[in-house]
């Protein structure tokens, strides 16, 4: 009975994480996705690279505000996945998680689609391509800039993940110098958007599996084919590689250069209180 009723209560707390994470991707991701069609549809005159910055680093901000308390705020796939190989979450967790993510990615890129349907079907004379004067799959999903190697958009993507999950750590970890709980999630909005200034250029800084492929599949159902998957040497697949290789790398870099070094929690509260003793 007793293991019965803990799988009970494990299954309603994924759905509810599912249900929780589908509603808070997709508002979180329509911040995102229509500041680039308002960039783009609007050929530079209703707003520019920076508005597409800060739309995703308001949408990450709100998002984590939003599910901070049910979910942990796990919008990015490839540090869900990271918690997983770590440990820190069970293997059920990690299916609920993904699947909410992946939902609620989707139905944003499907709203921001409906959104500005008549505008994308004015701009591309009802043809919907990936690449062109008129493309607009960049819209949805990332694609790398021309001069841009396939290698090279591997690697900035992976150290652009790198940096993101450094700078998750940096803010929430106890054991350093954490920001102070209600703050963490608008300097988890500035690090996004930091980002976005910094290497954005290269690849678009998808630096996240559940924001770049959820929003391809649906253009490849709406009308832009399957080129969304084979445009670019097929790089669709980098950016669900290379932020999650980023994440792992990246926690291993916080681990060797910062984590083993900081003294437990205990100890430094009572070096602390030493230290306050000694000046009084």
């Amino acid at each position: 009975f007793c293991r019965k009723n803990s799988k009970e209560t494990q299954s309603t707390t994924a759905v509810r994480i599912l249900l929780t994470l589908l509603s808070v991707l997709l508002f979180t991701q329509v911040f995102g996705l229509s500041s680039v069609a308002q960039v783009i549809l609007g050929k530079g005159n209703s707003g520019q690279y920076l508005s597409i910055n800060l739309g995703f680093g308001i949408g990450a901000t709100l998002g984590i505000y939003a599910a901070g308390g049910v979910s942990g705020a796990h919008l990015n796939a490839a540090i869900t996945i990271t918690q997983c190989i770590l440990g820190n979450i069970s293997g059920t967790t990690l299916v609920a998680y993904i699947i909410g993510q992946f939902l609620g990615s989707f139905m944003a890129a499907a709203t921001v689609f409906a959104v500005y349907y008549d505008a994308i079907y004015h701009y591309t004379n009802g043809s919907l391509t990936v690449s062109g004067p008129t493309a607009t799959a960049m819209i949805f999903s990332t694609y790398p800039a021309p001069n841009v190697s396939l290698q090279g958009a591997f690697f900035t993507e992976f150290m652009a993940t790198v940096m993101l999950i450094l700078g998750v750590l940096v803010i929430h970890d106890e054991r350093n110098n954490a920001a102070i709980k209600g703050a963490q999630p608008m300097l988890t909005g500035m690090l996004v958007l930091g980002i976005g200034l910094g290497m954005g250029l290269n690849t678009g800084y998808a630096i996240n599996p559940s924001r770049d492929l959820p929003p391809r599949i649906f253009t490849a159902i709406a009308g832009w084919g399957t080129d969304v998957f084979t445009a670019d040497h097929s790089w669709w697949w980098v950016p669900v590689a290379a932020p999650i290789l980023g994440c792992l790398a990246g926690v291993l870099i916080y681990k060797l250069c910062i984590d083993f070094h900081n003294h437990p929690a205990h100890e430094t509260e009572h070096e602390k209180e030493q230290a306050g003793m000694e000046t009084s």
